[in-house]
């Protein structure tokens, strides 16, 4: 499972290397492909060819025009700019073709959230609830927010019960056997959660588990490519640090 790679090439083809080395039937991948990055079309063509499930994100619906970018901040905008003048018309009309929500062997899919497929960024209790309540799936997959994360809430036992999460570290193992889940990967091309290396999620569809990735990637060459191409150094900058 992997999610917002952001047109970074070398952190995407450092995922995939490792997803390799695990060796699973499929890869899903919860969109924002393009953004950011200065690599749209070669990270697009390489998540068209390996990922059986792909949905699009706010970044990817912005570059195509579904969706106005006025509310973005004045980098992303400047990225949905730059991508929208660098990508192939192939590149645009295979995003477009995407949703932001789906499903895949019981396991509910969604860029952001499953009230909010396109926007809601979910980063704390209250909105996993929501969250939550709005499943239809026992386990869902988010993505959007960047950060590693999990949330979850035990089966009811005649009295209410609530959710508890967490930030995901390099290597966590989760047994998702009994309760609701939202899980997020974190974020292939941009990590905003204090670590700079790439994320990626394992999930055993069969034993209901799921373990957390870290990878180290070439985030200088990333932050070369970017500053090549003129889009804004903040860009660059923010791949040595994780936010």
């Amino acid at each position: 499972m992997i999610s917002d790679v952001h047109s970074n090439l070398p952190a995407l083809e450092a995922v995939l290397e490792s997803i390799e080395a695990v060796g699973p039937e499929e890869i899903w991948c919860l969109g924002d492909v393009v953004g950011y990055g200065a690599q749209p079309d070669q990270c697009t063509a390489i998540v068209r060819e390996r990922c059986a499930v792909s949905l699009n994100g706010n970044h990817d619906l912005a570059v195509t025009g579904a969706i106005d970018a006025a509310t973005f901040s004045e980098t992303a905008r400047a990225a949905v700019d730059w991508t929208r003048g660098h990508v192939s018309a192939e590149t645009l009309e295979w995003l477009a073709s995407l949703s932001p929500e789906g499903a895949r062997s019981g396991f509910g899919l969604f860029h952001a959230s499953p009230r909010d497929p396109i926007w809601e960024y979910v980063l704390s209790i209250d909105q996993a609830e929501a969250g939550l309540d709005a499943q239809t799936e026992r386990i869902c997959l988010i993505g959007h927010s960047h950060v590693s994360l999990f949330f979850t809430r035990p089966p009811s036992t005649g009295r209410k019960s609530y959710a508890t999460g967490a930030q995901a570290t390099d290597g966590d193992l989760l047994d998702l056997g009994e309760g609701e889940w939202l899980l997020n990967p974190g974020s292939v091309g941009q990590p905003r959660d204090g670590d700079p290396r790439a994320a990626w999620l394992e999930i055993d569809t069969d034993d209901r588990t799921a373990r957390y990735h870290r990878v180290e990637y070439d985030s200088v060459a990333a932050g070369a490519a970017i500053l090549e191409a003129g889009l804004p150094s903040a860009l660059a900058e923010r791949l040595q640090i994780g936010r």
